[in-house]
C-alpha cells in the first residue's frame, strides 16, 4: 500500500442518501478502503450517540473507523470503543444562548450523555421531529441552568420554517459571544453552537496529528456550511455536487455524482485507492 489515507466524510447529504441509506456502491468502496489499510472517519454535526448508531448500521464501527461528532467537539475511536477527545461548550455561553432564544421565542436544545435535552416550552413537535431523524430520545428539564449535569458538547437552534429567526440568533451570538462560542449552519434548519474555535476543520487537523498522518493524505468530503472548514483543511477537499455554493468554493474537487448516486465511490476511487 502507498501512504495510508484518512477519509473524513459527512453523513447527511454526503455519505447517506436523502432517505438516510447508504448505497451498495458507497458501502463496497468504503469496505475496500478499510481492507487496504486506510481509515474512515465519520465527521458529523450529529450527537455521538446518533453517530454511533449510524456507524453500526453502516458497518463503519470497527478497527480503522472513527467518529467526529458534534462538529468536532467529541472524537470517538470505534475500534477501542472510547472517546479520545472532548471539548464542550462553556456553560456561560450555553446559558446565554438559551436565554436569548427564550426571549425571542426561538427553539433551542442541548444534550446530556444520553438524550436531547429541552426546557418545557420546547417540548413538542420540533424536538420530536429532530429526534426521529437521528434515532435519539429526548427529555425535559425544568431549567437548563440548574438541571444539566455538565457542560454539553453543543447547543442547537432549530427552525423548520426557515432561517429568518435562526439567522438573527447567529448574528446575536457573533456580536455577543465571539470569545466563547462558534456558530454555523449544518442545514437550512439547524444552527450549531459550539466551543470557540471548534469546527470540523480543527478536528481533521487534530486527527491527522494523533494518527501520525500528514494532512496532505487527508481527504474530506461534505455538502453544507459546517463542512467548509474541513474541506478547506484537508489535503484534498471535496464538495458533493449537491452541496451549497460555499462548500464547492472551498473544494479542490466537486463530485460528478450526488449523494443518492454513489458520490463516495467516485471519491474513494479517485483519491483513496
Amino acid at each position: 500500500m502507498d501512504e495510508m489515507k484518512l477519509l473524513f466524510t459527512d453523513l447527511d447529504g454526503t455519505l447517506l442518501t436523502d432517505d438516510k441509506r447508504i448505497t451498495p456502491g458507497n458501502y463496497n468502496a468504503l469496505m475496500t478502503a478499510l481492507e487496504q489499510g486506510h481509515k474512515v472517519v465519520i465527521t458529523t454535526g450529529r450527537p455521538l450517540k446518533s453517530a454511533k448508531i449510524q456507524a453500526q448500521k453502516l458497518g463503519l464501527d470497527g478497527d480503522g473507523c472513527y467518529i467526529i461528532a458534534f462538529n468536532g467537539a467529541i472524537v470517538y475511536d470505534c475500534g477501542a470503543e472510547q472517546v479520545i477527545y472532548e471539548l464542550p461548550l462553556p456553560l456561560h455561553a450555553l446559558y446565554a444562548v438559551v436565554d436569548e432564544c427564550n426571549r425571542r421565542g426561538v427553539f433551542v436544545q442541548t444534550y446530556d450523555d444520553v438524550d436531547v435535552v429541552v426546557e418545557p416550552r420546547n417540548a413538542g413537535e420540533v424536538v420530536e421531529r429532530y429526534c426521529a431523524l437521528i434515532d435519539m430520545d429526548w427529555h425535559t428539564v425544568e431549567d437548563i441552568r440548574r438541571n444539566l449535569p455538565k457542560a454539553p458538547a453543543k447547543a442547537l437552534v432549530i427552525d423548520f420554517a426557515g432561517r429568518e429567526k435562526t439567522s438573527q440568533i447567529e448574528q446575536w451570538i457573533r456580536d455577543n459571544l465571539s470569545d466563547e462560542a462558534e456558530c454555523f449552519f449544518s442545514s437550512k434548519f439547524y444552527l450549531e453552537v459550539v466551543h470557540k474555535g471548534m469546527d470540523k476543520g480543527q478536528a481533521v487537523k487534530a486527527m491527522c496529528q494523533r494518527l501520525g498522518v500528514d494532512i496532505s493524505d487527508a481527504v474530506a468530503v461534505g455538502d453544507e456550511a459546517n463542512d467548509v472548514s474541513m474541506i478547506a483543511a484537508a489535503g484534498v477537499g471535496v464538495a458533493m455536487c449537491n452541496g451549497i455554493p460555499a462548500a464547492k468554493a472551498a473544494a479542490d474537487y466537486v463530485t460528478e455524482k450526488d449523494n443518492n448516486h454513489d458520490g463516495i465511490v467516485e471519491i474513494v476511487e479517485k483519491f483513496i485507492l
